[in-house]
């Protein structure tokens, strides 16, 4: 091979070396600025989703948003918000304040028990009903099942005072009444389903329709706010003229026998 012919081989490698070198030049740098973009996006991805958290954990939920609300006052009711429910007849002179919450299972033992016996005597005059809705047992449980029932409640007082009583009854009843663990108060058809055993709710449209849309939501909000500046600790508590009635059992606890109701309401009618 003549020296000409090597030299010219060699400056042809040469260029190829070069070529190669400058090819893989590239390709390093195509895969850094990959990796920096990949890293940018997984920066962004995980900023974005440190922000979305906080931005869904710092979201009010549906009760806190619920505060909010217009507020809608049903039916047969009076105070300035509404939460003035009383039941019975306008000329019984004494009123038995009732407190309950509808979770609460002796507020059902209670209903079931001296229900029939509160409701008789009411019928005969010789008391109105202050019903003071409450729903503590939400925060103690967690849950909105309390919220959500008393809310409905709102919407059978919004038909009438007979549709809520019987209403409430039926919350109560053994057939309907869940553990207290058991928040099946929250789900409206099951609520629903409650009221189609009263009849005046029966397929009552607007019944459903503010049962389903919430309507007395904040209602039931600003209803429950009674029992904690009354100062309530527990459900069923009963008080007339300002004085708890309690059973005989040396606890403090509402009358839970027929024959415990009867002498703890003689007592206060008389005082």
């Amino acid at each position: 091979m003549s020296k000409r012919n090597s030299a010219a081989a060699k400056s042809q490698a040469r260029e190829r070396l070069r070529q190669e070198r400058e090819r893989q030049a590239k390709r390093a740098k195509i895969k850094r600025q990959v990796i920096v973009a990949c890293s940018i996006v997984a920066v962004l991805a995980i900023a974005g989703g440190i922000s979305y958290a906080v931005v869904q954990g710092n979201k009010p939920g549906y009760w806190e948003a619920a505060k909010d609300d217009k507020l809608v006052k049903p039916a047969n009711t009076t105070g300035t918000d509404g939460t003035i429910v009383t039941l019975g007849k306008s000329t019984a002179k004494k009123t038995l304040v009732m407190y309950e919450d509808p979770r609460c299972p002796v507020c059902a033992q209670f209903e079931q028990t001296v229900g029939s016996t509160v409701k008789k005597d009411l019928d005969a005059g010789k008391f109105k009903i202050q019903y003071v809705g409450a729903t503590f047992l939400d925060g103690n449980l967690g849950g909105e099942g309390s919220k959500n029932a008393l809310s409905a409640l709102g919407a059978a007082l919004n038909v009438s005072p007979e549709a809520f009583e019987e209403y409430k009854t039926a919350m109560y009843s053994t057939k309907w009444h869940p553990e207290e663990t058991t928040d099946k108060f929250k789900d409206d058809a099951y609520l629903i389903k409650i009221a189609d055993t009263v009849s005046a709710l029966k397929g009552n449209a607007a019944f459903q329709k503010a049962v389903k849309n919430g309507t007395y939501d904040r209602w039931a909000i600003e209803e429950s706010k009674i029992f904690d500046k009354d100062g309530i600790k527990g459900t069923p508590t009963l008080k007339m003229d300002g004085k708890t009635l309690t059973g005989s059992d040396g606890q403090g606890n509402a009358p839970m026998t027929v024959a415990d109701f009867n002498t703890a309401i003689t007592a206060a009618l008389k005082a």
